[in-house]
């Protein structure tokens, strides 16, 4: 089969989308955009860095770009360089995968006061987003609202050592953030019970491991199976110098400025609390950075987070993206008078897979020996390739 599709997105979805049409249909003309002068999105910059393993997919993803003949245009904004409707003129079919950005407000009173974190913005700061704001001063009591993996892998690296952040990929200004972070305790709510939990199981076994970290539980986690009798392993095992309390059945409803930080109003099965936070980092799920509106978005196919909001991991992004290739493989009638990827050629600043390739050589030569690779994290010296080859 021939055709032209555009995948706007080179992160989880788009590629796995790209490889599912190319497996497929070997003949496709397939091209996976992005605003970014980076392929793989949530992978590069939303996957924990110290979760290599989740990381080493893009290896996989890059047999897209070396071997099945798909074509990688970063450092590409549709809607500023090149628009929606022009993009849909020129190929057969569009695909939407450019996931969710922007944090999800609290929705309760006081949800502005400064000292409110969003995760999503905490976490391209310490992953090196080139768009990222700088990192906050967290305070010695933050308290985490969310019981999601994202909150677990924001406790995570709070809690860890320096050594046992070894063989990640935080770069040097991450990790002296980390360390000149004066935490004295961390509380983590959740609504929910902790029978409820979404903690990914294999995470919590992970926290069970790590040497400063002093959990309890509220209330007391029960033994036996699944997420709870985890957490109850969690607390009965752990007994380092850092406190950190999980509190489940506690349900934010208002946040005000208190002495030295902000103050949470809670509704808990014994009546209301109010807990101090020297910061408040919210982990409750994304929102779109509404980068891609207007009619035209209606008239393309949507996959992962930017179709169905910020749920599921790597393996759900599969399997969405392949029946998506599937549906778009019946319903493809391919005109040979569209341009396909000569509407992109010659936009100024494009880069390509091979650009991407110079990059990823040059961050793992440059590591620290307890570092995999050092990101390159300014927009600027992502795009200026002679650079990098002075290694």
């Amino acid at each position: 089969m021939t055709g032209k599709v555009a995948i706007v997105g080179a992160g989880p979805s788009g590629c796995y989308t790209a490889q599912a049409l190319l497996k497929a249909a070997p003949g496709l003309e397939v091209d996976v955009i992005d605003a970014l002068p980076v392929p793989y999105g949530l992978v590069r910059y939303g996957v924990a860095a110290d979760h290599q393993g989740t990381k080493a997919v893009s290896r996989q993803f890059d047999r897209i770009f070396t071997r099945m003949g798909g074509q990688f245009f970063g450092n590409l904004r549709i809607g500023a360089d090149v628009s929606l409707t022009d993009l849909c003129g020129a190929y057969d079919a569009v695909v939407l995968a450019a996931g969710l950005s922007a944090d999800r407000p609290l929705g309760l009173p006081g949800d502005d006061l400064p000292g409110i974190i969003g995760s999503a913005r905490l976490t391209r700061a310490l992953y090196e987003h080139p768009d990222a704001g700088p990192l906050p001063d967290l305070g010695a009591h933050p308290v985490i609202i969310g019981t999601g993996n994202v909150a677990i892998d924001i406790l995570r690296l709070l809690v860890k050592t320096p050594e046992e952040l070894a063989g990640s990929d935080l770069g040097p200004g991450p990790s002296d953030w980390l360390s000149r972070q004066r935490v004295e305790r961390i509380t983590i709510v959740g609504r929910s019970p902790a029978t409820a939990a979404r903690f990914d199981p294999a995470m919590i076994r992970e926290l069970a491991t790590l040497s400063r970290i002093n959990a309890s539980i509220q209330p007391p986690a029960q033994g036996g199976a699944g997420v709870e009798g985890l957490l109850a392993t969690l607390a009965e095992t752990t007994s380092g110098p850092l406190p950190v309390e999980f509190r489940f059945q506690t349900t934010p409803t208002a946040v005000r400025r208190g002495p030295g930080g902000l103050l949470l109003d809670v509704t808990t099965p014994n009546g209301a609390e109010t807990l101090s936070a020297s910061a408040l980092l919210t982990a409750i799920g994304f929102a779109s950075d509404q980068a891609l509106t207007g009619e035209q978005v209606a008239d393309c196919y949507h996959t992962g987070w930017f179709a169905n909001g910020p749920t599921g991991a790597l393996p759900r992004c599969r399997e969405e993206a392949q029946a998506l290739a599937a549906r778009i493989l019946r319903e493809l009638a391919p005109d040979p008078r569209r341009p396909g990827r000569r509407l992109l050629q010659d936009v100024p600043g494009t880069v390509d897979f091979a650009h991407w390739q110079a990059i990823d050589a040059h961050e793992k030569a440059v590591a620290a020996p307890e570092r995999c690779r050092r990101k390159l994290a300014q927009r600027a010296d992502l795009l200026t390739l002679p650079t990098l080859q002075d290694v």
